[in-house]
């Protein structure tokens, strides 16, 4: 398997899990600098199946399915759910997330986590 890189799309197994994180094998986005390689841990953004009702919710950020991301469907990049996973669980990577995009869900991880670079 390659080690997974910053911007890449995986499918990632996060089992076992706990209360109401994300239970099933699904697309991430990998958002942890590559300078950091050796770690065998990355941070990573869920991916799930778009729906209209997340326009109202800051933390889902859409993310259109592309050529480049390979999703098959429109979807979410839920930052609310953001975590660490070993690479041991990185089952296939599937594409890669262009810049604006990354973007777009980077700032709404500033926003859940209220950071205010001038504050």
């Amino acid at each position: 398997m390659s080690v997974p890189k910053h911007s890449e799309i995986w499918l990632v197994d996060p089992n076992p899990t706990r209360g109401q994180e994300i239970q099933k094998t699904r697309p991430v986005v990998v958002i942890r600098s590559n300078v950091y390689q050796p770690i065998a841990i990355r941070i990573v953004i869920p991916i799930t199946t778009w729906q209209e009702k997340f326009i109202t919710r800051p933390f889902m950020v859409k993310i259109p399915s592309t050529s480049d991301n390979r999703l098959d469907r429109d979807s979410a990049g839920n930052v609310l759910q953001v975590r660490s996973v070993s690479t041991e669980r990185f089952v296939a990577q599937i594409g890669h997330i262009e810049q604006d995009q990354l973007k777009e869900l980077l700032a709404g991880l500033v926003i859940c986590v209220e950071y205010d670079p001038d504050a």
